[in-house]
């Protein structure tokens, strides 16, 4: 089975730049989006059809902002959307599938922003779905994918010593992210590739992406219940259309 997960900084966007071409050459099983910038009332007059795939989606009550949304070719046994709280759920940053096999989340991390304004915010976002993503784990294994908003290690970032502190790869973030994987999830890519440099998220700025001047913010986590079932984790780096790249993995399920 092949997931993906992508931030595509707005599906209107990346529809303009070949989106249906490159889910077709993807051809993923499922593909988790995120900042999709779409509310429910702009969405339903846009009439999207993704040929092959079901389509759910939790949007931000603000128009044009955050918002996920999950594409499959199985239908899931159910659809949780967001974390029953209104505070995060406003901002329809966690859309979660249940299939037969495993659950899968598909969320979009706050970012912390400049002088880490949010940082609190996000602290408690991290908290509170690696708490929801425990209580599932109860009955079946998880995966989370998404754009993380952090760089755990200095191997994930361009330049790690010109943003010690800075959005994204502050000491709380990092913290924050690290509480995965010793709460037991796999970073899959990182377990497969321990020394490989790559990125999924470059600046529009300064030519970043042509230079490779990058961060990989975006991640597969998964219970060590499919450890043994993962076969590959990659970072799609040719795939255009974003300041984000998708990555993907696939399980033997």
């Amino acid at each position: 089975m092949k997931i993906i997960s992508w931030n595509v900084n707005g599906i209107r966007a990346v529809l303009g730049h070949d989106f249906a071409g490159s889910l077709a050459k993807m051809n993923p099983d499922i593909i988790g989006l995120q900042e999709v910038k779409i509310d429910d009332a702009r969405r339903a007059q846009s009439a999207f059809e993704f040929a092959g795939y079901q389509d759910y989606w939790h949007s931000a009550q603000k128009p044009g902002y955050s918002g996920t949304a999950i594409l499959t070719k199985t239908k899931p046994l159910r659809i949780i959307t967001g974390l029953d709280l209104p505070h995060f759920d406003d901002e329809g940053r966690v859309i979660t599938a249940e299939y037969d096999k495993f659950f899968l989340i598909n969320a979009y991390f706050p970012n912390a922003q400049p002088e880490l304004v949010r940082i609190k915010y996000k602290s408690a976002f991290n908290k509170d779905i690696l708490e929801f993503a425990q209580r599932l784990e109860k009955s079946k294994p998880v995966i989370i994918c998404g754009d993380f908003n952090v760089a755990l290690e200095e191997i994930d970032l361009a330049r790690p010593k010109e943003n010690v502190g800075s959005p994204g790869f502050s000491d709380e973030e990092r913290r924050g992210g690290r509480e995965f994987l010793q709460a037991g999830f796999i970073d899959t890519f990182r377990y497969l590739h321990p020394d490989q440099v790559k990125y999924s998220w470059w600046s529009y700025r300064m030519g970043a992406r042509a230079k490779n001047v990058g961060w990989r913010i975006d991640y597969f986590m998964i219970s060590q219940g499919l450890k043994s079932k993962l076969i590959s984790a990659e970072i799609l780096n040719e795939v255009q259309g974003s300041d984000h790249c998708p990555v993907s993995i696939n399980l033997k399920i």
